[in-house]
């Protein structure tokens, strides 16, 4: 009976080593899959340490970029110094250039005209000259021929005395004539006189983007003319004003209150053109009187022609009159000679009888 028991204990003690060596061999398998997981872990952290050492590296680069600012402050300061002066110079530079580019070519296009212009003037006065010496060698013709058909020498002095006087009389009258206004009336719309142009009742200028004021090259501001420049008598090539389309008015202030008559429309020549040719004159065009201070209503005055291929001057003379004296009138422009863009008007002059303020 006792050696049963002891038997199953023996059995027992004998199974348990095979037990553990199982145990032990599915630790031992266990043991590399939990390997995998520690390796990866250990990747991760590699990449962690080397973008903190990175950013470190950059931390601590701005720190030595800005230690190296707070030792130079100077230099800064003499840099920021430089750059206002600069910029205040280019400030004085753009404030003392008035002209663009295409304005200075056209001042040199005026320069060649006005050359030109003198020349043809020489050449009158060579020509006058001549006329004198033929003039005189008549003079000592007739003379002769007096002398020889034995007139009184008297006689034929007074004669040839007469014919000079007559010659200096017409040459000089030819001068003046050349040198004195084609027009021979008061323009009551001079702008040095004291006319002006009311903005507010005046059509937009043309804005043209190849006017401009340079700097180095670079166009940073357009330039245009003023509408008061058709009250100037300055009639050079490209000084007047421009508006866009072929339609347009001005509302002139007149110097004094008068009772109008007569319109001078004044344009270049197409010889004197730069283009050769004058498509942005004005073709028809009306002008009106404005009642009341330039604030009533508008009273029609006539409608004319400007032709291009007459003189450059031409005078209109009104085709109503008002009862009043008036001290505004309005040039409306109602189509040009063909230019898609712009009309170009040079110089408008208002004619009338003034009130006597005495």
């Amino acid at each position: 009976m006792s050696g049963r028991p002891k038997s199953r204990r023996s059995f027992r003690l004998f199974r348990a080593p095979s037990e553990d060596a199982s145990s032990g061999s599915s630790e031992s398998a266990v043991l590399p899959q939990q390997e995998n997981p520690d390796a990866s872990g250990l990747t991760r952290s590699w990449k962690t340490v080397m973008a903190m050492v990175f950013i470190l590296t950059l931390l601590l680069l701005g720190f030595i970029n800005h230690m190296k600012l707070k030792e130079f402050p100077q230099k800064s300061r003499q840099i920021y110094a430089l750059i206002a002066e600069h910029g205040s110079r280019l400030y004085n530079y753009q404030a003392r250039l008035r002209m663009p580019k295409e304005q200075l070519e056209l001042l040199k296009k005026e320069s060649q005209t006005l050359e030109n212009n003198f020349r043809e003037i020489l050449f009158l006065i060579e020509q006058i000259d001549v006329l004198k010496a033929l003039l005189r060698d008549m003079r000592d013709g007739l003379h002769n021929y007096s002398w020889s058909a034995d007139m009184d020498p008297a006689e034929g002095w007074n004669h040839t005395e007469v014919i000079d006087e007559e010659m200096s009389n017409l040459v000089n009258y030819i001068l003046k004539k050349l040198r004195e206004d084609q027009v021979q009336m008061a323009d009551y719309a001079l702008k040095s006189a004291g006319a002006s142009v009311v903005e507010g009742g005046t059509s937009e200028s043309y804005k043209n983007n190849k006017a401009k004021l340079y700097w180095h090259g670079i166009g940073f501001l357009n330039y245009e003319m003023p509408p008061d420049i058709i009250l100037q008598p300055d009639v050079h090539p490209g000084k007047c004003w421009a508006f866009p389309g072929s339609q347009g008015h001005a509302l002139i202030k007149l110097a004094r209150k008068i009772i109008p008559t007569a319109v001078t429309m004044e344009h270049i020549s197409e010889k004197v053109s730069p283009s050769g040719n004058i498509s942005s004159a004005p073709n028809e065009f009306s002008v009106y009187g404005i009642l009341k201070q330039c604030e009533g209503e508008e009273v029609f005055l006539g409608q004319f022609v400007y032709n291009k291929t007459g003189t450059t001057v031409q005078t209109f003379a009104l085709q109503h009159e008002v009862p009043e004296f008036l001290l505004c009138v309005k040039l409306k422009i109602l189509s040009n000679w063909g230019h898609p863009d712009y009309t170009c008007l040079y110089r408008f002059r208002v004619h009338g009888t003034p009130r006597d303020d005495s």
